[in-house]
């Protein structure tokens, strides 16, 4: 006769995803140019996650802060600069390898993640981790 405790199933109600998973797309999403900036700044506002979700998402919105505020800064000394066209022609060159340099290290920092290597940035970490 068959054992009644070894038929039956070993835990019926437990979640198909497991939590790690959760926690590396949680992570993942964060990481997404532009877009994972609400979801990176919803995770740090409510204060909830593992600590490599938290720091992944502080990351990520001290990324994006400081591309958005250079990006501004560089439009409105183009708008203002009346000097000649060639400043107002660099500024805007200078505006767009910032946008470029942005979605190459966010696309970088998510490649090193699919890797399972660190998510950290010289600089921009520490600076992260000093707002919190």
């Amino acid at each position: 006769m068959s054992n009644p405790e070894s038929d039956s199933d070993p835990a019926p109600n437990l979640d198909p995803y497991k939590e790690s998973d959760l926690e590396r797309l949680q992570i993942f999403v964060a990481l997404i140019p532009v877009v994972g900036f609400l979801p990176a700044l919803w995770t740090l506002y409510r204060q909830q996650g593992s600590p490599a979700v938290r720091n992944a998402s502080r990351l990520a919105v001290t990324l994006t802060m400081v591309w958005l505020l250079g990006y501004l800064l560089l439009g409105a000394a183009a708008k203002l600069s009346a000097d000649s066209t060639s400043s107002v022609l660099s500024l805007l060159i200078l505006s767009s390898l910032l946008t470029s340099g942005y979605f190459l290290t966010n696309l970088w920092l998510m490649l090193r993640f699919w890797q399972r290597k660190a998510v950290r940035l010289p600089g921009i970490s520490q600076l992260g981790d000093r707002l919190d």
